[in-house]
Protein backbone atom coordinates (compact mmCIF):
# COMPACT_ATOMS: atom_id res chain seq x y z
CA UNK A 1 0.00 0.00 0.00
CA UNK A 2 1.36 3.40 -0.96
CA UNK A 3 0.41 6.33 1.22
CA UNK A 4 1.32 9.95 0.68
CA UNK A 5 2.33 11.61 3.90
CA UNK A 6 2.91 15.35 3.98
CA UNK A 7 6.31 16.65 4.98
CA UNK A 8 6.44 17.32 8.72
CA UNK A 9 7.15 20.99 8.01
CA UNK A 10 4.28 21.38 5.55
CA UNK A 11 2.04 24.10 7.06
CA UNK A 12 -1.07 23.03 5.11
CA UNK A 13 -3.62 21.27 7.31
CA UNK A 14 -5.28 19.71 4.25
CA UNK A 15 -2.00 18.12 3.18
CA UNK A 16 -1.43 16.76 6.68
CA UNK A 17 -4.98 15.37 6.89
CA UNK A 18 -4.79 13.74 3.47
CA UNK A 19 -1.71 11.89 4.69
CA UNK A 20 -3.80 9.89 7.15
CA UNK A 21 -7.31 10.20 5.68
CA UNK A 22 -6.70 10.34 1.95
CA UNK A 23 -7.18 6.65 1.23
CA UNK A 24 -10.80 5.68 0.39
CA UNK A 25 -10.66 2.34 2.18
CA UNK A 26 -9.32 3.99 5.33
CA UNK A 27 -12.26 6.41 5.35
CA UNK A 28 -14.74 3.54 4.99
CA UNK A 29 -13.04 1.57 7.77
CA UNK A 30 -13.26 4.61 10.06
CA UNK A 31 -16.91 5.04 9.08
CA UNK A 32 -17.75 1.48 10.06
CA UNK A 33 -15.74 1.46 13.28
CA UNK A 34 -17.62 4.64 14.26
CA UNK A 35 -20.82 2.70 13.56
CA UNK A 36 -19.90 -0.02 16.06
CA UNK A 37 -18.34 -2.56 13.68
CA UNK A 38 -15.15 -2.92 15.64
CA UNK A 39 -14.11 -6.47 14.78
CA UNK A 40 -12.25 -7.71 11.74
CA UNK A 41 -14.93 -10.03 10.37
CA UNK A 42 -17.65 -7.39 10.77
CA UNK A 43 -15.52 -4.90 8.84
CA UNK A 44 -14.91 -7.38 6.04
CA UNK A 45 -18.63 -8.11 5.77
CA UNK A 46 -19.70 -4.46 5.82
CA UNK A 47 -17.13 -2.92 3.47
CA UNK A 48 -16.48 -5.81 1.08
CA UNK A 49 -12.79 -5.08 1.43
CA UNK A 50 -10.29 -7.93 0.98
CA UNK A 51 -8.77 -9.35 4.14
CA UNK A 52 -5.26 -8.36 3.04
CA UNK A 53 -6.21 -4.75 2.30
CA UNK A 54 -8.22 -4.46 5.52
CA UNK A 55 -5.23 -5.69 7.53
CA UNK A 56 -3.06 -3.05 5.88
CA UNK A 57 -5.57 -0.25 6.51
CA UNK A 58 -6.08 -1.22 10.14
CA UNK A 59 -2.33 -1.31 10.73
CA UNK A 60 -1.97 2.13 9.14
CA UNK A 61 -4.86 3.63 11.14
CA UNK A 62 -3.38 2.25 14.37
CA UNK A 63 0.08 3.53 13.46
CA UNK A 64 -1.32 6.99 12.71
CA UNK A 65 -3.15 7.03 16.04
CA UNK A 66 -6.75 7.07 14.76
CA UNK A 67 -7.59 3.57 16.02
CA UNK A 68 -6.58 1.61 19.09
CA UNK A 69 -6.26 -2.18 19.04
CA UNK A 70 -7.83 -3.85 22.09
CA UNK A 71 -7.95 -7.51 23.05
CA UNK A 72 -11.40 -8.98 23.71
CA UNK A 73 -10.40 -12.67 23.82
CA UNK A 74 -7.26 -14.39 25.07
CA UNK A 75 -8.01 -17.91 23.84
CA UNK A 76 -8.01 -17.68 20.95
CA UNK A 77 -6.38 -14.24 20.80
CA UNK A 78 -8.80 -11.77 19.23
CA UNK A 79 -8.75 -8.00 18.95
CA UNK A 80 -11.17 -5.22 18.13
CA UNK A 81 -10.52 -1.69 16.94
CA UNK A 82 -11.90 1.43 18.63
CA UNK A 83 -11.63 5.11 17.85
CA UNK A 84 -9.06 7.14 19.73
CA UNK A 85 -9.54 10.84 20.53
CA UNK A 86 -7.80 11.56 17.22
CA UNK A 87 -10.16 9.19 15.43
CA UNK A 88 -13.19 10.86 16.98
CA UNK A 89 -11.74 14.17 15.83
CA UNK A 90 -12.03 12.89 12.25
CA UNK A 91 -15.79 12.27 12.53
CA UNK A 92 -16.77 15.75 11.25
CA UNK A 93 -14.68 14.99 8.15
CA UNK A 94 -16.74 11.86 7.53
CA UNK A 95 -19.91 13.79 8.20
CA UNK A 96 -18.90 16.47 5.72
CA UNK A 97 -18.18 13.86 3.05
CA UNK A 98 -21.57 12.24 3.58
CA UNK A 99 -23.32 15.59 3.47
CA UNK A 100 -21.47 16.59 0.29
CA UNK A 101 -22.41 13.29 -1.36
CA UNK A 102 -26.06 13.50 -0.30
CA UNK A 103 -26.46 17.18 -1.17
CA UNK A 104 -24.36 17.64 -4.28
CA UNK A 105 -23.82 14.20 -5.86
CA UNK A 106 -27.15 12.57 -5.02
CA UNK A 107 -29.16 15.79 -4.62
CA UNK A 108 -29.55 19.16 -6.29
CA UNK A 109 -27.19 21.10 -4.05
CA UNK A 110 -29.92 22.93 -2.11
CA UNK A 111 -30.22 22.57 1.69
CA UNK A 112 -33.30 20.70 2.84
CA UNK A 113 -34.36 19.51 6.30
CA UNK A 114 -36.30 16.67 4.66
CA UNK A 115 -35.94 14.46 1.61
CA UNK A 116 -37.96 12.65 -1.03
CA UNK A 117 -39.53 9.39 0.12
CA UNK A 118 -37.62 7.52 -2.60
CA UNK A 119 -34.28 9.20 -1.84
CA UNK A 120 -31.01 7.55 -0.90
CA UNK A 121 -31.25 9.21 2.51
CA UNK A 122 -34.72 7.79 3.16
CA UNK A 123 -33.48 4.32 2.26
CA UNK A 124 -30.49 4.72 4.57
CA UNK A 125 -32.66 5.71 7.54
CA UNK A 126 -35.14 2.90 6.86
CA UNK A 127 -32.24 0.43 6.80
CA UNK A 128 -31.42 1.31 10.42
CA UNK A 129 -34.29 -0.90 11.59
CA UNK A 130 -32.74 -3.98 13.18
CA UNK A 131 -29.34 -2.38 13.75
CA UNK A 132 -27.89 -1.39 17.12
CA UNK A 133 -27.05 2.08 18.33
CA UNK A 134 -23.39 1.85 19.42
CA UNK A 135 -22.22 3.21 22.73
CA UNK A 136 -20.62 6.58 22.20
CA UNK A 137 -18.22 8.66 24.27
CA UNK A 138 -20.00 12.04 24.24
CA UNK A 139 -23.71 11.18 24.38
CA UNK A 140 -26.08 8.28 24.75
CA UNK A 141 -29.68 8.83 23.64
CA UNK A 142 -30.81 5.31 24.64
CA UNK A 143 -32.48 5.07 28.05
CA UNK A 144 -33.25 2.11 30.32
CA UNK A 145 -36.95 2.28 29.46
CA UNK A 146 -38.39 -0.46 27.22
CA UNK A 147 -38.39 2.06 24.36
CA UNK A 148 -36.78 5.41 23.65
CA UNK A 149 -38.14 7.77 21.03
CA UNK A 150 -35.14 9.66 19.69
CA UNK A 151 -36.25 12.60 17.60
CA UNK A 152 -33.58 14.51 15.71
CA UNK A 153 -34.22 18.12 14.78
CA UNK A 154 -32.22 20.87 13.02
CA UNK A 155 -32.23 23.38 15.88
CA UNK A 156 -34.28 26.10 17.46
CA UNK A 157 -34.47 29.40 15.53
CA UNK A 158 -31.38 28.82 13.41
CA UNK A 159 -30.40 31.34 10.70
CA UNK A 160 -32.24 30.88 7.42
CA UNK A 161 -34.70 28.31 8.80
CA UNK A 162 -37.68 29.89 7.07
CA UNK A 163 -35.93 29.65 3.70
CA UNK A 164 -35.12 25.94 3.97
CA UNK A 165 -37.80 23.31 3.22
CA UNK A 166 -38.75 21.70 6.51
CA UNK A 167 -36.56 24.10 8.46
CA UNK A 168 -39.22 25.59 10.69
CA UNK A 169 -41.17 23.68 13.32
CA UNK A 170 -38.53 22.60 15.86
CA UNK A 171 -40.25 24.41 18.73
CA UNK A 172 -43.64 23.03 17.75
CA UNK A 173 -42.24 19.50 17.49
CA UNK A 174 -40.57 19.66 20.91
CA UNK A 175 -43.62 21.21 22.57
CA UNK A 176 -45.88 18.55 21.05
CA UNK A 177 -43.65 15.84 22.55
CA UNK A 178 -43.83 17.76 25.85
CA UNK A 179 -47.62 17.78 25.76
CA UNK A 180 -47.86 14.07 24.86
CA UNK A 181 -45.07 12.90 27.17
CA UNK A 182 -47.46 11.21 29.58
CA UNK A 183 -48.89 9.05 26.80
CA UNK A 184 -45.43 7.85 25.86
CA UNK A 185 -44.60 7.16 29.51
CA UNK A 186 -47.74 5.02 29.92
CA UNK A 187 -46.39 2.80 27.13
CA UNK A 188 -42.95 2.52 28.72
CA UNK A 189 -41.28 4.96 26.33
CA UNK A 190 -38.90 7.79 27.10
CA UNK A 191 -38.39 10.74 24.76
CA UNK A 192 -34.99 12.24 23.91
CA UNK A 193 -34.32 15.09 21.51
CA UNK A 194 -31.02 15.36 19.62
CA UNK A 195 -29.61 18.26 17.66
CA UNK A 196 -26.15 19.57 16.81
CA UNK A 197 -26.73 22.76 18.79
CA UNK A 198 -24.50 23.49 21.78
CA UNK A 199 -25.66 22.18 25.17
CA UNK A 200 -26.09 25.73 26.48
CA UNK A 201 -28.44 26.56 23.61
CA UNK A 202 -30.43 23.39 24.23
CA UNK A 203 -30.65 24.09 27.96
CA UNK A 204 -31.99 27.59 27.35
CA UNK A 205 -34.52 26.24 24.84
CA UNK A 206 -35.66 23.48 27.22
CA UNK A 207 -36.11 25.93 30.10
CA UNK A 208 -37.98 28.47 27.98
CA UNK A 209 -40.45 25.82 26.78
CA UNK A 210 -40.80 23.75 29.94
CA UNK A 211 -39.45 20.55 28.41
CA UNK A 212 -39.41 17.64 30.86
CA UNK A 213 -37.23 15.31 28.80
CA UNK A 214 -33.53 15.53 27.87
CA UNK A 215 -32.10 17.28 24.85
CA UNK A 216 -28.69 15.95 23.86
CA UNK A 217 -26.04 17.68 21.78
CA UNK A 218 -24.37 15.87 18.91
CA UNK A 219 -22.17 18.84 18.10
CA UNK A 220 -19.22 16.47 17.58
CA UNK A 221 -21.31 14.39 15.12
CA UNK A 222 -20.67 11.13 16.97
CA UNK A 223 -24.22 9.82 16.68
CA UNK A 224 -24.66 11.37 13.25
CA UNK A 225 -21.62 9.57 11.88
CA UNK A 226 -22.27 6.30 13.70
CA UNK A 227 -25.76 5.95 12.20
CA UNK A 228 -25.06 7.89 8.98
CA UNK A 229 -27.96 10.20 9.74
CA UNK A 230 -28.91 12.67 6.99
CA UNK A 231 -27.75 16.25 7.55
CA UNK A 232 -27.76 19.62 5.84
CA UNK A 233 -25.78 22.80 6.35
CA UNK A 234 -27.31 26.10 7.42
CA UNK A 235 -26.06 29.08 9.40
CA UNK A 236 -22.50 27.78 9.11
CA UNK A 237 -23.39 24.58 10.99
CA UNK A 238 -24.04 20.97 10.06
CA UNK A 239 -27.60 20.22 11.20
CA UNK A 240 -29.55 17.00 11.52
CA UNK A 241 -32.50 16.57 9.23
CA UNK A 242 -35.80 15.96 10.98
CA UNK A 243 -36.02 12.20 11.67
CA UNK A 244 -37.22 9.90 14.45
CA UNK A 245 -35.93 6.56 15.72
CA UNK A 246 -37.68 4.19 18.12
CA UNK A 247 -35.01 2.20 19.99
CA UNK A 248 -35.51 -0.59 22.52
CA UNK A 249 -33.54 -1.01 25.76
CA UNK A 250 -31.22 -3.47 23.99
CA UNK A 251 -30.22 -0.55 21.73
CA UNK A 252 -31.90 -2.06 18.66
CA UNK A 253 -33.65 0.36 16.31
CA UNK A 254 -37.21 -0.93 16.01
CA UNK A 255 -38.76 1.74 13.77
CA UNK A 256 -37.90 4.96 11.97
CA UNK A 257 -39.69 8.00 10.58
CA UNK A 258 -38.10 9.92 7.69
CA UNK A 259 -38.83 12.14 5.93
CA UNK A 260 -41.13 14.08 8.27
CA UNK A 261 -43.39 16.52 6.41
CA UNK A 262 -45.66 17.21 9.40
CA UNK A 263 -44.02 17.73 12.80
CA UNK A 264 -47.14 17.29 14.92
CA UNK A 265 -48.23 14.35 12.81
CA UNK A 266 -44.83 12.73 13.37
CA UNK A 267 -45.37 12.78 17.14
CA UNK A 268 -48.70 11.04 16.68
CA UNK A 269 -47.04 8.51 14.33
CA UNK A 270 -44.24 7.88 16.85
CA UNK A 271 -46.87 7.24 19.51
CA UNK A 272 -48.63 4.80 17.19
CA UNK A 273 -45.36 2.97 16.53
CA UNK A 274 -44.56 2.67 20.23
CA UNK A 275 -48.08 1.48 20.97
CA UNK A 276 -47.72 -1.26 18.37
CA UNK A 277 -44.32 -2.33 19.67
CA UNK A 278 -45.50 -2.34 23.29
CA UNK A 279 -48.54 -4.44 22.37
CA UNK A 280 -46.37 -6.94 20.52
CA UNK A 281 -43.89 -7.27 23.41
Amino acid sequence: MTRRHARPDDPCGIAQAVGVLGDPWSLLVLRDVAGGRTRFEALVAETGISRKVLTQRLEALVADGLLERRAYSERPPRHEYVLTALGRGALPVLGALQEFGDTWLLGDGRPDAGAATDSNEAARVAALVGTRVPRLSALDPVTEQPFTVVYCYPGNAFPGADEIPGGIGCTLESCTYRDRLGEFAELGAAVVGVSTQRPSEQAAFAEANGLRFPLQSDADLELTTALRLPTFRAGGTTRLKRQTLVVDRDRVVRATLFPIPDVTGSVEEALRLVRGLATAS
